[in-house]
């Protein structure tokens, strides 16, 4: 091989070489672009989850955004907020005042025990009921008894019949649910028990009201009421005759059977 021919084989050898770096290193450049928008999609894409949560946890939840919300008032309530509940003939000259948690398995088993004799004697005259709802088993966990309270609110803005007929349909012993069992705070199973009460079956009004929270301020309202009681309850059941605590042979607790109610009842009504 000439010298000539050696050197322009170097030469090529040499500028194949250059071209190959070249390329490899456009190559690298491209791949290093490319990782760099990965890294920042990445981390916007981490900052915008980080922002979200964060605006997420300050968000006020459903029951504290309802504080602020427009009270609704159910027909067949009275008072500047509606949470005066009173239910029977409105000439009865006695008023049997029932302090009541809707999860509350204390009411009901009295709701079980003692309701249908309660029933019977709004019905005859003997008393009306003024009916004040609670909801402080929720502190433990949960938002059923405000739930509920909702829906019993819905359920009187229908009538003071369904009210009653659906207090005692969630207090029975086939839909009240285990206190630990947050079943009341489900839309669904509220309206699957108001399903079985005359008045509120297939009730699309109602329906809508209890899936809307229609009385969700209301009910906040109506347990506030029971909060700030004068009449020294904190818990329930708590029942006053005429202002006179209604209680068993234990003389603390309310009464929890049809003989021991009757025997308190008797003892306070009005005689005038």
């Amino acid at each position: 091989m000439s010298k000539r021919n050696s050197q322009a084989a170097k030469t090529a050898a040499r500028e194949r070489l250059r071209a190959e770096r070249e390329r490899q290193a456009k190559r690298a450049k491209v791949k290093r672009q490319a990782l760099v928008g990965v890294s920042v999609v990445a981390v916007l894409a981490v900052a915008g989850g980080v922002g979200y949560a964060v605006t997420q946890a300050n968000k006020p939840s459903h029951w504290e955004a309802a504080k602020d919300a427009k009270l609704v008032k159910p027909k067949h309530s009275t008072g500047a907020d509606g949470t005066t509940v009173v239910l029977g003939k409105a000439d009865a000259k006695n008023t049997l005042k029932m302090y009541e948690d809707p999860r509350c398995p204390i009411c009901a088993q009295f709701e079980q025990t003692v309701g249908a004799t309660v029933q019977k004697d709004v019905d005859s005259g003997k008393y009306k009921i003024q009916y004040i709802g609670a909801s402080f088993i929720d502190n433990n966990g949960g938002e059923g008894s405000k739930n509920a309270l909702s829906a019993m609110g819905a359920a009187l803005n229908v009538s003071p019949e369904a009210f009653l007929k659906y207090k005692s349909a969630l207090y029975s012993a086939k839909y009240h649910p285990d206190e630990t069992t947050d079943k009341f705070k489900d839309d669904a199973y509220l309206i699957k028990v108001a399903n079985t009460v005359e008045g509120l079956k297939g009730n699309k009004a109602f329906q809508k009201d209890v899936k809307d929270g229609t009385f969700d301020k209301w009910a906040l309202d109506m347990s506030k009421k029971f909060d700030d009681n004068k009449d020294g309850v904190s818990g329930t059941p708590t029942l006053f005759m005429n202002g006179k605590k209604l209680v068993g042979p234990d003389g603390q607790a309310a009464p929890m059977t049809v003989a021991d109610f009757n025997t308190a009842v008797d003892k306070d009504l009005s005689k005038g």
